[in-house]
């Protein structure tokens, strides 16, 4: 119930810091504060039994004739991210408080960037992938709203149009690369996807399936060539450039290379398309920074590079 909670608080709260308004921006800020501080402690009540190996489960039965439950799982990795999530976002929205102007609608900056935060949390304690593309493609749409909160400008609606193009396109094409693994090991349970490694990687379906799934984790981590939508969407006030373009949005393609790592590697087209993708990416990327003038296009650069 823990795990569940963690993703409900935040994706329920985000209605809190609007509402909080009417007493004041400092209000709204504490009270998005709370949320995430919540969210945050909730998270540790697991810490020791996932430091001894015991990973955390959790399903609930939704629509099981169509093989759709909620399962949620969280391991060493999930925590990490989970940490990582809820660490940074605490700190953002104290950041944000003192960034944006009197005048700025805080509330709804604050609210959205709860939604962000829970949808990144779904990803991450996902264990049915198709629960992970429902908060996969969340997170498309929350960053599309916080790119353009900055609606007045055009480079802010022309960086959110794109980040939620090319993401919403790799969102796509990973649906169909989850559709071809869940077809090769007949479920949509990731934990049991990762123990049938040898049956997917030997499946003559494996190379569209893994290209499929790339597609959209390379999409989501701005990889060459999908890179070009990140240094647009520096458009967004700082607080979610820094959150969400540093810190957590584009680390949700990393995440799900480690996550399906057992499944889908060791083969020659994992190590030629994943190492090749991230060596091009790492040099063209550091090469461009070198050129930027602008602090936002340097960090954008560096981000793409280091990732």
């Amino acid at each position: 119930m823990n795990l569940l909670l963690t993703i409900l608080i935040p994706l329920f709260g985000a209605v809190l810091p609007p509402l909080a308004m009417r007493r004041g921006r400092m209000a709204s800020a504490w009270t998005a504060a709370a949320v995430t501080a919540a969210a945050l402690l909730l998270s540790l009540a697991p810490l020791l039994l996932v430091f001894s190996g015991n990973p955390v489960e959790a399903s609930w039965a939704w629509l099981p004739q169509a093989g759709f439950d909620i399962r949620l799982r969280m391991d060493g990795l999930a925590l990490l991210f989970v940490l990582l999530i809820l660490g940074m976002g605490l700190l953002i929205i104290l950041y944000a408080h003192y960034y944006l102007a009197e005048h700025e609608p805080v509330g709804r900056f604050y609210g959205m960037l709860l939604l962000f935060m829970a949808s990144m949390l779904g990803i991450v304690l996902s264990d049915h992938l198709l629960l992970l593309l429902v908060f996969w493609e969340l997170t498309s749409l929350s960053s599309f709203l916080l790119i353009s909160f900055w609606h007045q400008l055009p480079e802010a609606r022309c960086g959110a149009r794109m980040a939620l193009a090319v993401t919403g396109a790799g969102g796509l094409a990973m649906l169909a690369g989850f559709l071809l693994l869940a077809h090769i090991v007949g479920s949509f349970q990731i934990s049991v996807i990762l123990a049938a490694g040898d049956i997917i990687r030997n499946h003559p379906l494996y190379a569209p399936t893994l290209l499929l799934i790339l597609l959209g984790a390379f999409t989501k981590s701005a990889q060459f060539p999908f890179h070009f939508w990140l240094p647009h969407a520096m458009a967004a006030p700082t607080p979610v450039s820094a959150y969400l373009h540093s810190a957590t949005m584009v680390k949700a393609g990393v995440f799900l290379l480690a996550r399906l790592f057992p499944a889908l590697s060791g083969t020659d087209l994992w190590f030629f398309v994943v190492g090749g993708t991230g060596l091009v990416t790492l040099l063209f990327a550091a090469y461009t920074a070198l050129f930027q003038h602008d602090l936002k296009g340097l960090l954008a650069y560096s981000t793409i590079s280091h990732l």
